[in-house]
């Protein structure tokens, strides 16, 4: 397609002494379309030209009247307000969305660079709860917009199973815990010992100290602790896989927190010989104070690590293994601190690459109840969360006669689809309570909604039968509920690119709504199916090129998109 903004810059150069960069910076697309589709503003200019800014403007636009890419060129005060030809643009627009059809959207701004995105991360032994699904759906989404943007994309989970909480899950286990119940029901049975031990530690603090020398006893490779310890990640494995499994997410790696455990003291070693360990009331510390941060712990009293320790080891690790251009690490805001020393540790070893390393916080889910508790078992499981938004889904399809060829198909699509576009809807930063009835409200500006306009968009597709969009004449796509339509479409390419650029996958979301909006207003505003079979023909293509661009939207975020609902 026309590159707009660079065939405007290029004759707008003509006229006035600015880079090309500098002059497609200062190019605007209004909010208002009555403004044009692209406006220059000629303030900057008065300075070097040594005219009032509407007269520079009025030169510009006069220069620019007779050009064949526009309608329309005029001067309001200090601005240049560009209207495009609508033919030109739709036909563009529109053609290359039905040749790229699944690769619509996609583009190599990443030019095939490393990079790694770290999401979802749950602790073994503890329940997989309604609280990760920000970092497991934000992630998977900026995984897979990074993926469309062209860079080679790494997916790892790094699991929490390291630290001392596994000493007091083995501690647990051994005094109130019975393997045939935790092989019928792992993840809450194992969550029910957890709580307990923290019940009964209130009373018995030598539970405390027993729980410590239980996982110092892992650290140094203890026989029974290992085999303890593997059997509940095993078993936590296939709990979380078969979550993952219903959001579709797969990883190329679950080298977790005891993966670098050997690789630390490497890393303790360095950071002596480098002169940055100090000594702290018997821990040693990285004293960061200087750089204003607080000090970061790096070895305990008792010579164990901690989490800083460990992600010292994993990026280097990752860097080395990797050689990434970006290890993104999708992780809540309560962590900004603990990446931000992390980030001036590994840049006080010397490692340029440190400034690669990226957190991309989120805000926190609490219930409606207060916030979620392991230790106190209050939890939401995400498993049940998705289970009832099936089966809600389901009651639906059923009480509305829904005509569709596998109803537990579409049920899945849309529930799930439902409470992923309800996390990825808003600012990923903002705090938000978990609400049954606003996840599974199927009204306003929802996932089921989009994915309700790609259904309606594919029956339109099967009931006007096979035919050939090639060479369609834009002319009768050039209303202005269409032209609207086109506009939004032909922005998703760039929207994906900001999408990536912010970390933000709420961008692509609201941008498909009003892809959505925009469908439905011009299937209002217009008939599709007519008896003219060139007007049928072009108004299909649009068709097709609004479906594509929802399908294809709606995958970033890690939706299916159903042909029928």
């Amino acid at each position: 397609m026309v590159e707009y903004k660079l065939e405007i810059a290029k004759l707008i150069k003509e006229q006035v002494d600015l880079e090309l960069e500098e002059i497609m910076s200062m190019i605007e697309v209004p909010q208002n379309a009555d403004m044009g589709d692209f406006a220059f503003p000629c303030f900057k200019l008065a300075k070097t030209l040594r005219k009032a800014p509407p007269l520079i403007a009025k030169g510009i636009a006069e220069s620019l009247a007779n050009a064949s890419m526009f309608e329309k060129v005029e001067q309001v005060n200090a601005y240049v307000n560009m209207f495009v030809s609508k033919e030109e643009f739709v036909k563009d627009a529109v053609a290359e969305v039905l040749e790229k059809k699944e690769d619509y959207g996609k583009s190599n701004v990443g030019e095939g660079r490393p990079v790694i995105v770290e999401f979802s991360s749950p602790n073994i032994a503890k329940p997989f709860h309604i609280g990760h699904i920000r970092s497991t759906v934000i992630g998977n989404a900026i995984n897979k917009i990074y993926d469309a943007m062209g860079f080679k994309v790494t997916r790892i989970n790094h699991l929490g199973d390291y630290g001392t909480q596994f000493g007091k899950m083995i501690v647990a286990y051994r005094h109130w815990g019975c393997e045939e119940d935790v092989k019928r029901e792992p993840i809450k049975t194992l969550l029910e010992y957890y709580t307990k031990f923290h019940v009964e530690a209130e009373t018995d603090p030598s539970l405390e100290d027993e729980a410590r020398e239980t996982f110092a006893k892992l650290e140094q490779g203890g026989q029974e602790e290992t085999k303890l310890w593997q059997w509940f990640r095993d078993e936590s494995l296939k709990e979380f896989t078969r979550v993952y499994d219903m959001l579709g997410i797969q990883y190329d790696s679950y080298a977790g927190e005891s993966f670098y455990s050997d690789k630390m003291p490497q890393v303790v070693e360095e950071l002596k010989e480098k002169d940055l360990l100090v000594e702290s009331r018997g821990a040693m510390i990285v004293d960061l104070e200087p750089f204003g941060l607080t000090p970061a712990p790096i070895l305990k009293t008792d010579g164990s690590t901690l989490y800083i320790t460990r992600d010292l080891a994993c990026a280097k690790y990752r860097e080395n293994t990797y050689n990434f251009y970006k290890n993104i690490y999708v992780v809540a805001s309560q962590q900004n601190l603990h990446f931000q020393q992390l980030k001036k540790i590994l840049e006080l070893m010397g490692y340029e690459w440190a400034k690669d390393i990226i957190h991309v916080p989120f805000g926190l889910v609490s219930l409606e109840e207060g916030t979620m508790s392991t230790r106190a078992g209050r939890v939401v499981f995400l498993e049940d969360v998705l289970n009832k938004a099936i089966e809600e889904t389901r009651k639906i399809i059923e009480e509305k006669g829904v005509v569709t060829e596998n109803v537990e198909e579409t049920a899945k699509q849309v529930g799930i689809g439902a409470v992923v576009f309800n996390e990825l809807s808003n600012n990923r930063i903002k705090d938000y309570v978990f609400k049954w009835d606003k996840v599974l409200d199927f009204n306003g500006e929802t996932g089921p909604y989009v994915q309700y306009t790609h259904a309606r968009c594919a029956s339109i597709i099967r009931n006007a039968g096979e035919m050939d969009l090639t060479g369609f004449d834009p002319k009768y796509i050039t209303s202005e509920s269409a032209y609207q339509l086109v506009k939004a479409i032909a922005d998703l390419p760039q929207v994906v690119i900001e999408a990536g650029e912010k970390y933000e996958p709420s961008v692509v979301t609201r941008h498909i709504v009003d892809i959505a909006q925009g469908f439905n207003k011009f299937y209002h505003d217009e008939h599709i199916l007519v008896d003219d079979p060139e007007e049928k023909k072009a108004k299909v293509a649009l068709v097709v090129a609004a479906k594509t661009a929802i399908k294809n939207g709606l995958a970033l975020l890690g939706m299916d998109a159903p042909e029928r609902m």
